[in-house]
């Protein structure tokens, strides 16, 4: 017989979410080591290294390291967007913005990163989800104000701890078939 593996618990779906603004950038990552002392870039699936990274992420990391060592050690998710980056956002630089809502936010952050805006913090309710696209659809980004073609949102799920998206366009169709 193979090892028992146990039914996972269900989290329950009427808890709190955190609705975000999706940034259509590439995703990044900062990883500082356990003991505070070095620094490496990363991007969704492998570690980058400056002249072989996405946009010149890992070129940022190296010129902001010492910085970037106020994160703590860990990974810390981000979008890296902006300038010549996907939908570009009509500004002349590139930034990062952590994912984490829940631990950084524009104050206490290095000043070096952003955060990506919380649009909505509360219970679950799809409505308002639907209501915060429509939204973005109509006045355009948060992060970027004055750019009117957003990509989206995130939707965490607090109880289960997962993240799910709701594109402005074609939302409803798989990413290869957009």
């Amino acid at each position: 017989m193979s090892e028992f593996v146990k039914f996972p618990k269900i989290p329950r779906l009427n808890r709190g979410m955190v609705v975000t603004e999706k940034l259509d950038g590439t995703n990044a990552q900062v990883v500082v080591s356990d003991d505070g002392t070095q620094v490496q870039a990363g991007s969704r699936n492998r570690y980058l290294e400056v002249g072989k990274d996405n946009y010149g992420f890992a070129g940022w990391v190296e010129a902001n390291k010492e910085e970037l060592k106020m994160l703590g050690p860990g990974r810390h998710y981000g979008e890296w967007w902006g300038s010549k980056i996907q939908r570009k956002y009509g500004i002349g630089e590139r930034r990062f913005s952590l994912f984490n809502t829940g631990r950084w936010n524009e104050e206490n952050c290095p000043t070096c990163c952003h955060v990506v805006p919380v649009l909505y913090e509360g219970p679950f309710d799809t409505t308002v989800v639907n209501d915060i696209v429509t939204e973005l659809k109509r006045n355009g980004s948060a992060a970027a104000p004055g750019f009117p073609n957003p990509e989206g949102v995130v939707v965490f799920l607090v109880a289960s701890n997962k993240c799910m998206k709701v594109t402005c366009e074609k939302d409803e169709s798989p990413k290869g078939l957009v």
